[in-house]
């Protein structure tokens, strides 16, 4: 049999031996489903700590609860490691690592590269490898096919196998999660494609296929930007709409009852996440090599980057107005994940928010129910959340809602609060008229 016949006969009987390379928000619970699914897996990573706690059937990703890994433990169908000399024994391979923008806005591939440099030391015919991390069109390949096809005796599409299938995990949801969320798959060769979306349909419901690597990495930057596109403008129109004097808040409600033509976003104090703040901006980065600039991208970046900056000048205007300097007045900033009831800090809004308020003279505190500590490396500052939030709400001067997590009673927050300002509509129909409360 060729390599791409036995590698399938190992996939469809759920022989072959899987390695998820990075265990993260979207390697682990990548991991599991594979491993539920019947496969053996074994996920890798440098991070000893959570190599520790897999080996002890613990989970440290709220979305993959704990009696789910140490079942699959306990059955071998899955194990962890931090040592990559593993993969020489594997015949299926999944990357899923980090691929974050650096300071200067282009994408940082080093996760990427050190992952495939140490992939490229155990490849071996009947391999195929699948890259999930979102990143520009053209990394599979023009990054990971020349280093992983160094061995020339070995030929893609013959005797081993590459594609790109991008991860479409949103943390906290329960409707969608990996097993049922629809996989988009495109391979170097048809081949390629075939065997891996072969590999995926083991354990996933839905894998659509795609002609080429590169048309399965830009439709997850499409699938972003959109969002970031309509995000961008419902916030500029939230900052229209307070130059007007309208409620922004019931203008999008009021557009929302179009049952056709319209989706509704809406307004926050900016962009967070693993994704739509840095996925589209891989994009425009690549763009610029082929001497195109990229307008919309760049200027809903622009709107959604300065919406912090446009909640603490807010903040303060409305403190003035009520005899009430910034500088040195108590602040407590509700929420700081970058969704609601979620611990996840990646990109939040909230961080700039903090550092703003504190430029700006405010004694800052801060309470999320999901994330007990916070620091900022650049700047240098560290917070603790406070341990009795009413206390610190009737303690305070403002109290900013950043996040609106579901637990809080946001009206008993209003009745004992001094000052709200609420970036999100958490207060409700309660606060549309309340004195208290200033909305977005």
């Amino acid at each position: 049999m060729t390599a791409k016949e036995t590698l399938v006969k190992k996939l469809k009987d759920k022989t072959a031996t899987i390695a998820i390379l990075g265990l993260g928000y979207v390697g682990l619970p990548l991991a599991v489903v594979f491993g539920e699914a019947g496969f053996r897996v074994t996920g890798v990573d440098p991070d000893s700590r959570k190599i520790d706690l897999l080996k002890k059937g613990e989970s440290y990703i709220p979305d993959v609860k704990s009696e789910a890994v140490a079942k699959l433990v306990k059955s071998g169908h899955l194990t962890a490691t931090t040592d990559f000399a593993i993969l020489k024994e594997m015949d299926a391979v999944s990357i899923c690592v980090p691929t974050p923008l650096r300071q200067t806005g282009d994408p940082d591939m080093s996760f990427i590269i050190s992952a495939t440099e140490e992939l490229a030391k155990y490849m071996h015919k009947g391999m195929v490898i699948v890259l999930e991390s979102t990143t520009y069109p053209g990394t599979t390949r023009e990054l990971l096919l020349p280093k992983l096809g160094n061995d020339h005796s070995l030929k893609v599409g013959e005797d081993w196998f590459l594609a790109f299938s991008p991860e479409r995990v949103d943390p906290g949801r329960e409707d969608y999660t990996t097993i049922n969320t629809p996989k988009v798959m495109g391979g170097i060769t048809e081949i390629c494609g075939v065997v891996a979306t072969t590999w995926y349909e083991g354990a996933i419901k839905i894998v659509h296929p795609v002609s080429t690597a590169e048309a399965a990495e830009m439709s997850k930057l499409l699938e972003n930007t959109f969002r970031m596109i309509n995000i961008g403008l419902v916030n500029e129109l939230a900052i229209m709409c307070e130059r007007l004097g309208v409620d922004v808040w019931e203008v999008i409600d009021a557009a929302a009852t179009k049952p056709f033509g319209f989706m509704k976003f809406t307004p926050g104090p900016g962009l967070g996440g693993h994704c739509i703040p840095i996925d589209p901006l891989y994009l425009s980065w690549k763009m610029k090599s082929f001497h195109y600039n990229a307008r919309f991208i760049e200027l809903a970046s622009e709107i959604n980057t300065n919406m912090p900056r446009y909640v603490v000048s807010r903040v303060l205007e409305a403190m003035n107005d009520r005899g009430k300097p910034l500088k040195g007045s108590k602040v407590l900033v509700l929420g700081v994940a970058y969704k609601p009831d979620i611990d996840d800090v990646r990109e939040s809004p909230a961080m700039d928010v903090i550092g703003l308020l504190q430029k700006k003279g405010a004694i800052v505190e801060y309470h999320d129910p999901f994330i007990p500590h916070i620091h900022h490396e650049n700047d240098g500052w560290h917070f603790d959340s406070v341990k009795d939030l009413m206390k610190s709400v009737k303690a305070s001067d403002a109290v900013v809602i950043v996040t609106n997590h579901s637990q809080y009673d946001y009206k008993a927050i209003v009745e004992s609060a001094k000052f709200v300002f609420d970036s999100r509509n958490a207060t409700g129909k309660f606060g549309k008229t309340h004195e208290k409360v200033e909305r977005l």
